[in-house]
């Protein structure tokens, strides 16, 4: 208990999945946290979780992809706290289409969501992490923005983005005590996976490299992130944290 105590941070998509376990994961671990979702109801949910186990947080909607609103949310958090310790970039969007069947829409919708949600948000939370003396930014990626697979190009150029923006971005900030870290999980239990794990021979064939044999859960990547935005990894920046039961590993 208490490893982000007296840390303000932010998570973006954290309405559901593993934005929703690193929100009540770090409120129980004493930050104040911001959950952010451009779901408002999901976002209330979380919240509710997070005061029915006796911690506090509050919700702001968040548009990802809307400089404005990031100019917006960023303001209120500043003026509320004084400062942001933390970021987590989690929200995202998944695709399923093979290169060619991808129509030129659909590339530059999940782009907009996955990199430049991600851009918008290590760009915007400098000013408040510069108030605290420093900070972490933590954007989620995937294995597969590591390693390609069939018919996720779109999805997988998106997170692969992340990856080398995380390290653009570890490099400009590194000035201003500021760490940015990509972490790369492999298939999690998710709403956002849900169609995959309910198909048998989907998950089979997800799974047939994955050592553990399993899917991961949200609070099994939550710990991790939690890590990375603690003191604990103070001499972490620019890295790659995979969590994918060993999916890579083969």
């Amino acid at each position: 208990m208490g490893r982000l105590s007296r840390k303000v941070a932010l998570i973006t998509g954290a309405g559901m999945g593993m934005g929703e376990a690193e929100a009540i994961l770090f409120a129980k671990e004493g930050a104040k946290v911001i959950v952010t979702d451009i779901n408002e109801e999901a976002g209330q949910d979380t919240i509710n979780k997070i005061e029915k186990a006796g911690q506090k947080a509050e919700f702001m909607k968040l548009n990802v992809t809307d400089e404005s609103n990031w100019t917006t949310v960023m303001r209120a958090v500043i003026e509320k706290y004084g400062k942001l310790d933390v970021l987590v970039n989690n929200a995202g969007i998944l695709l399923f289409k093979t290169l060619e069947e991808t129509t030129e829409d659909e590339w530059e919708g999940i782009f907009k969501v996955n990199t430049k949600g991600v851009f918008l948000g290590c760009k915007h939370a400098v000013e408040g992490m510069k108030k605290a003396g420093g900070g972490s930014i933590i954007n989620i990626s995937s294995i597969y923005g590591i390693i390609g697979a069939p018919s996720a190009a779109a999805y997988e150029a998106s997170k692969g983005a992340v990856r080398e923006l995380t390290k653009a971005a570890a490099a400009d900030f590194a000035k201003y005590n500021i760490r940015v870290n990509s972490v790369h999980p492999g298939l999690i239990d998710t709403p956002m996976t849900s169609d995959i794990i309910k198909d048998p021979a989907q998950t089979k064939q997800v799974l047939s490299t994955t050592i553990m044999d399993r899917p991961g859960t949200p609070e099994e990547v939550a710990l991790p992130v939690l890590m990375l935005a603690s003191d604990e990894s103070s001499y972490m920046t620019g890295s790659e944290l995979v969590i994918d039961g060993g999916y890579t590993a083969r």
